[in-house]
């Protein structure tokens, strides 16, 4: 590396067919609370969550799965506990990967892999404000 910079990425824009699903799994499996909203509360354009997601509502939006078509391989979402995670997931009628027990297809085709963190990381990287200047 030519300078000692660190990057990561902010968030991951995703269209979606059914944003409130979407809005409801993220916040309800993962604990991504609302960032920001773009429209109606109750039928938003955009939902930015507090963990790097943006939900793009796309009504009638088809594409092949992510993880087979190319389009977007996959999110990898480090978590305070897989077990949980992946527990409450299978709730939601999602559809497991043959890449492990932590990957999952959601139902408009994206791919996660869900990641142990360790620590205390994910409290660490939620408290950091992207957004400060």
């Amino acid at each position: 590396m030519s300078y000692p910079q660190k990057s990561y990425v902010e968030h991951v824009a995703v269209r979606v067919r059914d944003i409130q699903w979407h809005i409801d799994f993220f916040y309800q499996v993962l604990g991504m609370d609302v960032r920001e909203i773009e429209g109606p509360t109750d039928a938003p354009s955009q939902y930015w969550t507090i963990g790097g997601m943006q939900l793009m509502s796309t009504p009638g939006f088809e594409a092949p799965p992510s993880n087979d078509a190319g389009w977007l391989a996959h999110i990898g979402i480090m978590v305070e506990d897989l077990d949980a995670a992946i527990a409450e997931a299978h709730k939601w009628k999602v559809k497991p990967l043959p890449q492990g027990r932590n990957w999952l297809q959601l139902p408009d085709g994206l791919a996660i892999e869900l990641i142990q963190a360790s620590g205390n990381s994910v409290v660490e990287v939620l408290a950091i404000n992207p957004r400060a200047q």
